[in-house]
């Protein structure tokens, strides 16, 4: 399946004032959030992580105050949402749960007093992760927003596209080993885990592309060097200083 986005890309003004994608959190005042809150997306093995190092380097170097937050990183509940996946058997809504609680402390504690105090916010995958894992375990989708509804809608998300053939051969190579739940083992969708992680992994990124033309993500074709993909977010992530992104249309 190919998941190239169609048409070009076209330069368009960053919003000079967040905003939440529902309710919010009460009690914030979102005109104080002066600082950029950059996503990466992608699935385990698409360079996610290389990528935040190499701009945080960046960032930091040209002067700009950065934090970084990801899934399982809250001092709250992220240990206890490690041992609770270690047996296997966490229920779908359990586990949306856990995950909604580990993001709702990052947003209050970490991602809103860095922006408050005018930092560069780079995520390490954000709620679209979350809520695609969650519609492809049968969750209902409009549950799931409200779930998130506490999230602040980024300056810009780019997703890192890679196939799930190549994901595979990455993530086995650098842990000889597949995830339980990175495999959608708990979907039931096959006996043998490579199988069971190509079908997963292609279902994730259908429902990723579906996110895509509501949400407006720009998709990076993470199959190239690294060097490529740097100087691609490095000249986006310039852009959304400078006060536009660029988005896929």
């Amino acid at each position: 399946m190919n998941y190239s986005p169609k048409g070009q890309d076209v330069l368009v003004p960053v919003p000079a004032q967040k905003k939440f994608y529902g309710k919010g959190i009460p009690g914030i005042d979102v005109k104080e959030l002066t600082g950029k809150l950059i996503v990466i997306e992608g699935a385990d093995g698409s360079g996610r992580s290389t990528q935040i190092r190499k701009l945080v380097d960046w960032l930091e170097a040209s002067g700009h105050g950065t934090v970084q937050v990801g899934l399982k990183r809250s001092s709250l509940i992220s240990e206890e949402l490690e041992r609770a996946k270690e047996g296997n058997v966490l229920c779908n809504t359990t586990m949306s749960l856990f995950y909604a609680t580990d993001f709702a402390d990052q947003t209050e504690n970490i991602i809103i007093p860095a922006l408050r105090a005018g930092f560069m916010v780079l995520a390490d995958r954000y709620i679209y992760t979350l809520m695609v894992r969650d519609i492809v375990r049968g969750q209902e989708p409009d549950w799931v927003k409200n779930l998130y509804g506490i999230a602040l809608v980024p300056d810009a998300v780019f997703y890192l596209n890679v196939p799930p053939e190549q994901l595979i051969r990455r993530s086995f190579a650098k842990k000889q080993a597949l995830d339980y739940w990175e495999s959608g083992m708990d979907l039931g969708l096959s006996r043998d885990m490579f199988d069971s992680f190509l079908q997963y992994q292609d279902l994730f990124q259908e429902h990723f592309m579906r996110l895509q033309e509501e949400i407006q993500f720009q998709i990076i074709d993470g199959t190239r060097s690294e060097k490529e993909v740097y100087a691609t977010l490095k000249a986006q992530v310039t852009n959304v200083l400078a006060g536009q992104s660029k988005l896929s249309t």
